[in-house]
């Protein structure tokens, strides 16, 4: 269906890319990853011609849309795009949003358009916000208007660029179960994301972009599983870190548990993964601070998070208490059975300053 030839990009200061070479077929769902300032974003600028590339080709169903003169409302026609912005007429209703383009651009009648976005409202289950306005929805369903507009243009390929990246946490899944369901009606995606879970879920195939080329592709079991190039293994490798210290005096286990699910969102964080924070602090936080008798108690937690989705990692660090944390007083059997049924390969050690708890994240 496209086809991308030599493909480059020069910016004054900087070039993204300057090879680019695939050939992406009806019904793909593709993932497109890398690190920052790779051009993931610019290569769907390109392929949509809406940032032309440099030098090189992008053929559409057989055709060069790259060449002076190309009529791009045919290539517009075929290839939609949804932008981590979502990009909604704030003055127009939610169905207006999705009517004036299939108007405008499809020339249908407004009975046409009406009936269609009803029906896609439908599918991405905003019936109900017809004639809400933007401003009056979560960031969410802001999106999902933005993936029906799309659909309703009737396109051939839809590009997302970052289409959870501007969203609550909370608001992510419902973005991605719509577009998981777009995945099996067989329409062809091609998705930038820094979510590695999902990236993972949507995809039957990733390219890994590096170097200003696609530096690695295969199947998502291929590129994150078993990754053969350097860089790429590189790339999932990497650890990031996230440390938070409670303290008597500052013992907001809810903002500490927030926070921890935040900064995991990125690396592919289950929901299991995400969940079990709300268990870390009903099951071990609360009852070691709760049954210490300490003035100078203190833990420090640190998530290590790798962009392997398999590759999490908790370290506790608690100072100032008498006894094992994972003992009673601290913690009955049923408290260590809850917590024991979400982690794997626990550690704990006495260490001068107290306890130390390390322990891997169950998927």
């Amino acid at each position: 269906m496209i086809e991308l030839k030599k493909l480059k990009k020069e910016f004054e200061d900087v070039t993204p890319f300057f090879d680019i070479n695939t050939t992406i077929n009806k019904g793909d769902a593709i993932s497109i990853i890398g690190p920052s300032g790779t051009g993931k974003t610019t290569l769907l600028r390109c392929i949509n011609m809406m940032d032309p590339p440099t030098s090189g080709q992008v053929i559409v169903d057989g055709e060069d849309v790259t060449v002076p003169g190309y009529d791009l409302t045919n290539l517009r026609k075929k290839i939609g795009m949804v932008f981590q912005s979502f990009n909604l007429f704030e003055h127009y209703t939610v169905i207006e949003n999705l009517m004036e383009p299939q108007i405008l651009l499809l020339k249908k009648s407004r009975q046409e358009a009406y009936d269609c976005a009803i029906e896609l409202l439908k599918t991405v289950n905003l019936s109900s916000k017809a004639l809400s306005y933007p401003s009056e929805l979560s960031g969410g369903q802001k999106q999902r208007v933005a993936i029906a507009r799309t659909l309703a243009m009737d396109p051939e390929v839809i590009l997302f660029d970052e289409p959870t990246s501007a969203l609550d946490p909370a608001m992510v899944g419902e973005v991605e179960d719509v577009m998981k369901r777009l995945k099996k009606t067989g329409i062809t995606m091609i998705v930038v994301t820094h979510e590695m879970r999902f990236a993972r879920e949507i995809a039957n195939r990733v390219f890994f972009l590096s170097e200003g080329i696609i530096y690695e592709e295969g199947t998502p079991e291929q590129i994150f599983d078993n990754p053969q190039k350097p860089l790429t293994k590189e790339f999932f490798s990497r650890k990031r870190t996230c440390e938070i210290k409670v303290t008597r005096e500052n013992d907001d286990f809810y903002s500490m548990a927030t926070a921890f699910r935040e900064f995991m969102l990125p690396y592919g964080a289950t929901k299991r993964q995400q969940e079990f924070f709300s268990v870390l602090c009903d099951e071990f936080m609360y009852p070691v601070f709760n049954h210490s008798r300490s003035e100078t108690l203190s833990a420090h937690l640190k998530l290590i998070c790798s962009e392997s989705i398999t590759l999490h990692k908790m370290v506790i660090s608690i100072e100032g208490i008498e006894g094992n944390p994972m003992l009673e007083p601290y913690l009955d059997d049923l408290n260590r059975k809850i917590i024991n049924a979400q982690i794997k390969g626990l550690e704990c050690a006495e260490t001068k300053d107290g306890w130390q708890l390390s322990f891997g994240l169950e998927a």
